[in-house]
């Protein structure tokens, strides 16, 4: 192979690389970096290898053929932040902006390439900013683009390419950096160094209200107020938003042109509130965001509980997705009438913080009970009563574990077969109760599990709860509703992440006069890897299937010995996410999306309060986008959702309406929608969250819920029509139980409703497989495909988070009743739960996010192997799309192929 090569930092000589064609070059004037033609040898080679493969010497590990063109090779990475780097100083200019194309490949797919600079200040620490990034594959160029500006000069300015995980070798075919746009004529601009100057100018009002005004009412400075009470914390004065006649009114500040796209900021401001009758008042800031097409947004970035006594910190981040045309924050929120004060506003990059390690749980027993005397053995010892009321020791409770801890638990010894009694109860909250601090630990995943019984006198239905207080703080254990004299099965989840003082089980409900009987509680920790193997033999049952590769064709020349390899490219089972419209405005979100995920639910965007937020005024365009996009690219999208029930939901102009006109709305709503959309959207969440709300029954009577799944199976009957709940897996939500659910579906169908899905929307803490297990099994009677509609999980720790997802994909993955999955959300800052995301703000991937590509490459199936007597090749494979290579004496031949579900064996003939 013919190369000039260095390595440890020296230089590179890059020679003879090919011209750059397509959109990386097109529209770039002013090009002051055009390395696709010119001489390679200024670049360097950051603590690696480098060399340049051209078409007249050996091809490089076999990737000219895939690439078609020469390339430079970078080699002998130990690292990801190891590349080519340029010293570009001497070619940019501050207040220009440049445009970055660079034409890219990896070694390994599903890397990312990283465009990055390095500025050096003088005596200033180094500061990164990143330009762009791109997921590469191996079969193909990638065009990694992005654009940067410089605010001030620099010592030194070093252009990067960096990224892909250490040991993958990194390609690139070309790199042109172009001026796109002439100088900036704003004086006051943002200098990138890494997040440390504020992009808000006068943040602490010493140059008066200069850069500042009012959002609908009038910002006054002060140095003090109400009689010298209210003085600045810091600095010399404050201002104050006056006159506030709306909730939106208060103090803003333009700040186009200072935030860059893709780049997560930090938002933090020193507020109160001032005015007559009110002690406290919700702050939020907000940024409101105007696309070049007019297109508006409202990004909401933080909110506070600020007061009349001291001031507060409100501090949040935030991300523009798009290129915005206008880019204004403020801040707003308290009843009209009341004064905002401010006394300090920053916004800047924000800093990454390092992730939490992966915690160590240590001297650990998987499944031994932390509750004390739980068989009663010795009376009540270790028990004792919350609240005035009397416990004593019963025997005729059952003797075996309740199911959901027989799943976890295995073989286990059978209960005592006694129970507390808990008589003279005056409060709800009044039952047995333990202190159990010393017995848990700290990240463990608890399984909560008991029988439990209410004696005679209640008038209704009774829910009966496992409760703990972890300092004061309620968590729950897991809620049974009873109305009989029946045992019943009380389970539940909890973990601990933050160490306590104190730690008190007790067991509570049912109203003052009713007793309560609970036996065998137990509360344990819950081995996952153990119930992970059982699960994969499930797995391999439902999500597998014997195939056998029949090679036909004289002219092939097949024959016994023939090498074969069959390599699975997309598993059909759906997984998919929510997406919202700003996201789209983002290359890095979109090519994680499209491929990494088969089906997409949009976030907002198709719900009633979006469409029509102001009656007659129909907005269709962001569904319109964000439809487009999905069918570029081949991804199913379900409709979510044509009404929500929860009556804070309904939009004020819909809750206004007199009975009959509401009656047309809804008639209007539906034909507007699914006529427009007629074939596509696969799925309609008709009526969302049922259990947990009643806006339109309460309205219009019960039968508008079955009428809405008949019409709108009428508009579109290719659709399948779902129900749409949360709190159904989890057993923490008497409303929405199983049972609960089942009884909604059977009166739905009873009235005629098609209803053809059920949705849970997996919305979990701490999950434990055998309680959502037990979950799905129930509602697998239904006979209806089931699926996880938003699933998320939460945790600050990034390992706790992906070993939750873990359980809630393999447990849904190995249930033969659920069809599909969908997370509501990957990215940062575009999540409804804090602590959930798989993504950073800027595309980093965090452990979540790693485990979550992890289990989907493990349920691709590759296989390789020879030609047996009967001229087939015979593997098990998970269902999906597939590519088989043959090699024969004349030729390699490759064909797709697709294994669909079937209990049979699946037998196909190639073609050759």
């Amino acid at each position: 192979m013919g190369h000039a090569e260095s390595s440890n930092g020296g230089n590179a000589d890059f020679k003879n690389m090919p011209g750059e064609t397509g959109n990386a070059r097109r529209g770039l004037p002013n090009t002051v970096l055009d390395h696709s033609y010119r001489d390679f040898s200024s670049w360097r080679s950051n603590c690696c290898k480098a060399f340049v493969v051209s078409i007249e010497v050996d091809d490089w590990k076999g990737m000219l053929k895939k690439l078609g063109a020469p390339y430079v090779v970078v080699t002998d990475r130990k690292d990801s932040w190891q590349g080519l780097e340029l010293d570009i100083t001497s070619k940019v200019t501050p207040g220009l902006t440049y445009a970055v194309s660079a034409s890219v490949a990896v070694s390994v797919p599903c890397n990312d390439v990283l465009a990055t600079l390095r500025l050096e200040d003088g005596g200033c620490s180094t500061n990164y900013m990143r330009v762009g990034r791109i997921s590469a594959t191996m079969e193909e160029w990638r065009i990694l683009q992005g654009t940067f500006t410089l605010k001030t000069l620099l010592e030194r300015v070093i252009f990067y390419l960096e990224g892909p995980s250490p040991g993958v070798d990194l390609f690139i075919r070309s790199v042109v950096i172009s001026c796109s746009s002439p100088p900036s004529s704003c004086k006051h601009s943002l200098c990138d160094k890494a997040g440390e100057e504020n992009i808000i100018l006068n943040p602490t009002f010493e140059d008066g209200l200069n850069n500042w005004s009012g959002r609908g009412c009038t910002v006054v400075l002060h140095d003090s107020m109400a009689d010298g009470k209210i003085l600045p914390q810091s600095g010399k004065g404050f201002a104050a938003a006056s006159g506030r006649t709306q909730t939106w009114n208060g103090i803003q500040q333009d700040i186009t042109g200072r935030v860059q796209r893709k780049l997560a900021y930090e938002a933090t401001a020193i507020v109160r509130i001032y005015g007559n009758n009110i002690t406290s008042a919700t702050v939020q800031a907000t940024l409101w965001v105007q696309m070049p097409d007019k297109r508006q947004q409202y990004i909401g970035i933080s909110s506070v509980q600020a007061t009349d006594k001291d001031w507060v910190q409100l501090q949040g981040k935030f991300l523009i997705n798009g290129s915005p045309e206008a880019v204004v924050i403020y801040l707003e929120g308290p009843p009209a009438g009341i004064d905002i004060l401010i006394n300090n506003f920053k916004v800047k990059h924000a800093a990454k913080v390092a992730p939490l390690p992966r915690p160590a749980i240590e001297n650990i027993i998987y499944g031994l009970n932390a509750v004390q005397n739980s068989d009663l053995t010795d009376g009540t010892n270790g028990w004792f009563p919350l609240g005035n009321c009397t416990l004593s020791v019963n025997a005729g409770s059952p003797h075996i574990l309740p199911p959901m801890a027989r799943d976890s638990l295995g073989d286990h010894e059978p209960l005592s077969g006694r129970y507390i009694l808990v008589t003279n109860r005056t409060q709800n909250w009044m039952g047995p109760a333990q202190i159990i601090k010393d017995q848990l630990k700290l990240f463990a995943t608890y399984q909560v599990s008991a029988w439990v019984k209410i004696g005679p006198g209640a008038s209704s239905s009774q829910n009966v709860n496992v409760a703990l207080s972890v300092d004061d703080r309620w968590v729950n254990g897991g809620q049974v509703e009873t109305n009989d004299d029946r045992w019943h099965e009380i389970g539940g989840s909890f973990r601990i992440e933050k160490q306590p003082s104190r730690v008190m089980v007790y067991i509570q409900g049912p109203g003052s006069g009713v007793d309560l009987m609970v036996a065998g509680l137990q509360i344990f920790a819950v081995k996952r890897q153990a119930r992970f193997r059982h699960l994969n033999k499930q797995i391999d049952k439902i999500r597998k299937r014997d195939v056998s590769l029949k090679f036909a064709g004289s002219a092939g020349g097949v024959s016994l010995g023939c090498p074969v390899k069959v390599r699975q490219i997309s598993n059909s089972f759906p997984i998919g996410s929510c997406i919202n419209r700003t996201n789209i405005d983002n290359e890095d979100f979109v090519a994680f999306f499209t491929k990494n995920f088969n089906w997409a639910v949009f976030g907002n965007e198709l719900k009633w309060y979006w469409t029509e937020a102001q009656q007659g005024n129909l907005n269709y365009q962001d569904a319109d986008d964000m439809l487009d996009l999905c069918e570029k690219n081949n991804i199913d999208v379900r409709g979510h959702c044509i009404f929500w029930e929860v009556e804070d939901s309904v939009q004020s102009w819909v809750r206004a309406l007199s009975d009959k006109d509401l009656m047309t709305a809804v008639q209007n709503r539906l034909t507007s929608l699914l006529t427009r959309y007629k074939g596509k959207f696969i799925h309609y969440d008709v009526n969302n969250e049922m259990l947990h709300g009643s806006f339109y029954q309460d309205r219009l009577g019960k039968d508008i819920r079955a009428e809405m799944f008949k019409k709108a199976h009428q508009l579109d009957p290719s659709a399948t029509l779902f129900v749409n709940d949360y709190h159904v897996e989890d057993g923490c939500d008497t409303r929405s139980s199983p049972e609960k659910y089942i009884e909604q579906v059977l009166d739905l169908q009873e009235q005629g409703a098609p209803v053809g899905g059920i949705g849970i929307q997996g919305h979990i803490d701490s999950p434990v497989g055998a309680v959502v297990y037990s979950a799905l099994d129930k509602l697998g009677i239904l006979g209806h495909p089931i699926w996880f509609t938003e699933l998320d999980v939460s945790s600050a720790n990034e390992y706790i988070r992906a070993d939750d997802l873990e359980v809630m994909l393999r447990e849904a993955f190995a249930h033969p009743a659920v069809e599909g999955v969908m997370l509501w959300g990957f990215w940062e800052l575009f999540m409804s739960r804090e602590n959930s995301w798989l993504v950073n703000a800027e595309g980093d991937i965090n452990e979540a996010g790693k485990r979550y590509l992890k289990l989907k490459e493990e349920w691709l199936t590759h296989a390789h192997g020879l030609v047996d007597q009967q001229g087939e090749f015979r593997f098990r494979g998970f269902h999906g799309t597939y590519e088989v290579q043959i090699v024969t004496p004349s030729k390699t031949v490759s064909k797709t192929f697709v294994v669909a579900k079937g209990e049979s064996s699946l037998v196909l003939s190639i073609d050759m």
